[in-house]
C-alpha cells in the first residue's frame, strides 16, 4: 500500500472540481445517507445551495458526489471519498491561501486529509483525534430543565459573556481577538434571532447555555454547551441538554453533538440523557 503522502499517479488522475447548484439534488441525496455526520454541511446547502455566492464555502468532488465530497469554508470538512480523493482535496486546498481554522469530520477522513496538509499548513495547534459523535432520536430519558428556554434578542448582551467564556475554554482562543468580537457577536445574534440559542438565567446571569449550531432537515447539532463554574456539579448540564435535545426531537429531527473523548463529565451527562455514539469525529485546530 502506498503512503498517504505519495502523490496519485497522474496517468489516471481525475481532477477535483467545484460542485454547483446543478448538482444540488444529487449532493443532498448522498448527504442524506449519513444525516448526522453531514449535518453541518447539509444544513448550509439546504439553506443556501451549493454555489458559493457569498464567499461562505465551496463543495468539491473528485469523480462525482456519489464518489467523494469535501466542503471548504470556515472549516475544511471531508465528507466522502477514498485515499485518492483526499489527495485531490489536499492538492486543491494548498493552491490557495488557507481560509479555514480547522479540519473536521469523520476521523477516518479528517486525520488522513490533515496528514496530507500538515507539511503546508502545519504545525497544528491541537489535534483532537477521538471525538465520539452522539445521536438521540427519541425523547430524553431524564427530565428536561423547564427553566431552559430560547434566548430573546434583547438578551444578547447578557448571553454573550457566557458564549465567549465557553469559546475560550473549548477552542483555546478568544473569539474577539481578530476584530474586537464583532464577527462573533453577529454569529450569536443570528443564532438567537433564529431561535437556536438556549439558556437558563438566574438573577439576570446565564448559568447554562448551548446552541443548535447546525439545523438540517433531519438533524440538529448541539454545540457550545457551558455551565457557569459556580453551578457545576448540580445537574444543570444534564437537564439543560435534555431540554434542548427534547426540542430538537420534538421537531422531527435527530439531536446530535460530538464531544472530546477525555471530557468524561460531559460524556457521562450525555449518556444519562440518552445519547449514543454512532461514529467518531476528529478535529485538527490550526492557527
Amino acid at each position: 500500500m502506498r503512503s498517504l503522502l505519495e502523490p496519485v499517479r497522474r496517468g489516471k488522475y481525475t481532477p477535483v472540481r467545484q460542485l454547483t447548484n446543478q448538482d444540488l439534488t444529487q449532493v443532498l441525496r448522498v448527504l442524506d445517507a449519513d444525516p448526522v455526520a453531514s449535518c453541518m454541511v447539509a444544513a448550509r446547502l439546504q439553506e443556501s445551495g451549493v454555489d458559493d455566492r457569498y464567499g461562505q464555502g465551496e463543495l468539491w468532488t473528485r469523480g462525482g458526489p456519489e464518489e467523494s465530497m469535501c466542503f471548504s469554508g470556515a472549516n475544511l470538512v471531508p465528507l466522502l471519498g477514498d485515499q485518492d480523493a483526499l489527495r485531490g482535496f489536499a492538492d486543491r486546498a494548498i493552491r490557495w491561501p488557507r481560509r479555514c481554522s480547522s479540519v473536521v469530520g469523520r476521523r477516518e477522513l479528517a486525520l488522513p486529509l490533515w496528514e496530507m496538509l500538515a507539511a503546508h499548513w502545519g504545525p497544528e495547534r491541537e489535534v483532537r483525534a477521538d471525538q465520539p459523535l452522539l445521536a438521540l432520536g427519541r425523547p430524553p430519558v431524564v427530565a428536561p430543565d423547564p427553566e431552559v428556554r430560547r434566548v430573546r434578542p434583547d438578551e444578547l448582551d447578557c448571553y454573550l459573556p457566557a458564549a465567549i467564556a465557553m469559546f475560550i475554554a473549548e477552542v483555546g482562543v478568544d473569539p474577539r481577538a481578530s476584530d474586537g468580537g464583532r464577527g462573533y457577536r453577529r454569529r450569536m445574534q443570528s443564532l438567537i434571532d433564529s431561535g437556536r440559542a438556549w439558556a437558563r438565567f438566574e438573577d439576570g446571569e446565564v448559568v447554562f447555555k448551548a446552541e443548535v449550531g447546525a439545523l438540517s432537515h433531519r438533524t440538529g447539532q448541539i454545540q457550545g454547551v457551558w455551565v457557569h463554574p459556580a453551578h457545576r456539579g448540580k445537574g444543570r448540564g444534564t437537564a439543560g441538554i435534555a431540554a434542548i435535545a427534547n426540542a430538537v426531537v420534538a421537531s422531527g429531527r435527530t439531536a446530535s453533538l460530538y464531544v472530546n473523548d477525555y471530557n468524561r463529565i460531559a460524556r457521562r451527562a450525555y449518556r444519562t440523557v440518552g445519547f449514543r455514539q454512532i461514529a467518531t469525529f476528529a478535529t485538527v485546530l490550526v492557527d
